[in-house]
């Protein structure tokens, strides 16, 4: 089967499990918020902020057993590693309000929206949508593939020191193997790569509202790695297709590998271990950001105003037109007017 970009399925019998949608569970009112076409404007609408005008129907407007079959739609998207970092998310999102006086009016664990675009089907094309504070994953689907992208993974704050989510933390190793590759570099590499050795700001570029942004080639090429150099890459990208359903995040990664030698790797900021940065890993078929961004929810807490190492912003997406499945939608509309 063709390869189309990170995120995509190409087992039809391991994706059965997305035909159990939460529409079926919901009430009539519910079913309305939560239903639109499969090409509605709506997949586009997503935000990141905590402060946003969202539709559908979110965790916080379900009952417990309604939550638990949104939950069952997730869990056949995502690995274990993948439902935990959502979890963590959300977990986060709830320590986030207990430091700002216990403001659960604008954060909380259960103020994330889904919405069902299209007719869940195994042949025509469908999908879903999940919305909220640092936390945004978009499934399309048609037939035996699937594309995950844009996701927005994500927190303010990264640790929780306490509270009822204490020990909850998110994307460690997102930041230690990224500092590992920079690390690894020899000094020629490391010049190419390194646009910046001062991060004085937010410097992610594809986060909401960006869909058809330009990202301008920069930064050193993996066509000059070392094997050593090119694992600790593959490595690194891992860490974000592993989200994924393990034989599907399999598949996505042999496609990201093939085009390895036309990845480019950029970073902004330090490179000591406790360095804020911004790194970004760019090819025909992915592109991811990672940054650390400046103070929003905690701004009480850090006055200065400079990117610190509880917030961060990773966004995944899939270049080259296919972000929310759009090419293989246009591509199913030719063979199959409609």
């Amino acid at each position: 089967m063709e390869m189309l970009g990170v995120g995509e399925i190409v087992h039809k019998e391991e994706h059965t499990d997305y035909m159990q949608p939460p529409a079926a569970a919901l009430d009539a009112d519910q079913r309305t918020r939560i239903r639109f076409p499969v090409d509605d404007p709506e997949w586009r609408k997503w935000g990141n902020q905590h402060i946003y005008w969202r539709q559908g129907v979110s965790f916080e407007q379900m009952t417990e057993a309604q939550r638990e079959v949104a939950w069952a739609l997730l869990d056949a998207a995502l690995s274990m590693k993948g439902l935990e970092l959502a979890r963590d998310i959300m977990r986060l999102n709830h320590t986030l309000a207990e430091l700002n006086d216990n403001n659960f009016v604008e954060y909380g664990e259960h103020k994330y929206f889904l919405t069902v675009m299209g007719e869940p089907s195994a042949t025509e094309p469908w999908g879903f949508q999940l919305d909220g504070h640092h936390l945004i994953l978009n499934c399309f689907v048609l037939g035996d593939q699937v594309v995950m992208t844009p996701a927005f993974w994500g927190s303010e704050p990264a640790v929780a020191t306490a509270g009822k989510y204490a020990g909850t933390r998110i994307m460690d190793a997102e930041q230690e193997q990224a500092l590992e590759l920079i690390n690894a570099l020899d000094a020629a590499q490391r010049a190419e790569a390194i646009l910046d050795v001062a991060k004085t700001g937010n410097n992610i570029l594809t986060q909401a509202f960006s869909d058809n942004v330009i990202v301008p080639e920069a930064g050193v090429s993996a066509a000059t790695f070392s094997p050593e150099q090119k694992a600790l890459l593959v490595n690194l990208i891992s860490l974000y297709t592993s989200n994924l359903k393990e034989g599907h995040a399999e598949v996505s990664l042999s496609g990201i590998v093939e085009h390895l030698d036309e990845t480019r790797f950029v970073w902004i900021g330090a490179t000591e271990p406790d360095s804020v940065f911004y790194y970004r890993i760019h090819s025909p078929v992915i592109l991811i950001e990672f940054d650390h961004q400046t103070p929003v929810g905690l701004t009480a807490y850090y006055e200065n105003g400079t990117p610190f190492r509880e917030h961060i912003h990773a966004v995944v997406r899939t270049p080259n037109g296919n972000d929310y499945g759009k090419d293989l939608l246009r591509q199913h509309y030719e063979q199959h007017p409609h």
